[in-house]
């Protein structure tokens, strides 16, 4: 299914799906959307790249496996959580904001680490399963 069109149309959306992933992935410590949305949209990209170009040339894109996102995203989830218990004497999980804002992510928190964390866990997942899947036909 490597049509001319297909190809093409890939060039130009890869760039576009990854920034609008990011956007939805900023977006979600504040409303809907957060890191399982965008890392599924990221994730969408690179499957739409390597149906069209090939999964060799895909790979090569990414430069490193998946699967090392995986734990990556994981520590950075649990560190999320665990900096109040150990740092503010407050429970788990319990949301820690900077006091100022920053230009295009606004107030910067642990819920925006959280959901970079889980945004990575489901890139690597979802990339590693179609990958495995599309290796093995």
């Amino acid at each position: 299914m490597k049509t001319i069109i297909l190809r093409t149309a890939s060039t130009y959306l890869l760039p576009l799906l990854l920034m609008f992933s990011i956007f939805i992935l900023l977006r979600g410590h504040y409303s809907p959307g957060g890191g399982f949305v965008g890392g599924l949209i990221a994730s969408i990209a690179f499957v739409l790249h390597a149906f069209a170009r090939g999964l060799d040339n895909t790979k090569e894109l990414l430069k490193i496996h998946p699967g090392f996102l995986m734990p990556i995203g994981l520590a950075l989830a649990f560190l999320a959580g665990v900096t109040p218990v150990l740092f503010f004497d407050l429970p788990f999980m319990t949301g820690i904001w900077y006091p100022g804002q920053l230009p295009v992510i606004g107030s910067l928190g642990s819920a925006l680490f959280f959901d970079l964390g889980v945004y990575l866990v489901v890139v690597g997942v979802t990339l590693t399963i179609i990958f495995t899947i599309t290796e093995s036909a």
